[in-house]
């Protein structure tokens, strides 16, 4: 267990998050300690985060704001992530759909004329 001065903030289930949220604490001058399945040849399992006993509450307002404006963050329109394909284009339906609307259009008008000519 880390320290006697230390106390549990947060466990999160991947190093990478836990190192994430040390990173971002310490950006502020706060400092932790990673405790569990951080470092190694297989690095699974959960880890604990924890801070100075002075600075818990700080750190937990640092992370409940982060969350809150995670929340309201939208990807800008040139974001290599963002899936132009998956946008609405037309009535809520996206660029595949549109297709998929058309082709079976066409086919069953096909079908239809070709009743209508037999």
């Amino acid at each position: 267990m880390p320290g006697a001065n230390m106390v549990h903030l947060r466990t999160v289930n991947t190093a990478f998050h836990a190192r994430v949220i040390a990173a971002r604490l310490g950006a502020d001058g706060i400092p932790t300690q990673l405790q569990g399945a951080v470092d190694g040849p297989y690095p699974l399992g959960d880890i604990s985060v924890w801070v100075a006993r002075e600075d818990a509450d700080s750190a937990k307002e640092l992370l409940l704001a982060d969350e809150v404006e995670a929340a309201f963050d939208l990807p800008d329109e040139g974001e290599p992530w963002e899936n132009r394909a998956r946008r609405p284009v037309l009535l809520g339906l996206t660029r595949h759909q549109l297709l998929a609307v058309f082709g079976i259009a066409v086919l069953l008008w096909s079908a239809a004329l070709a009743r209508i000519l037999a």
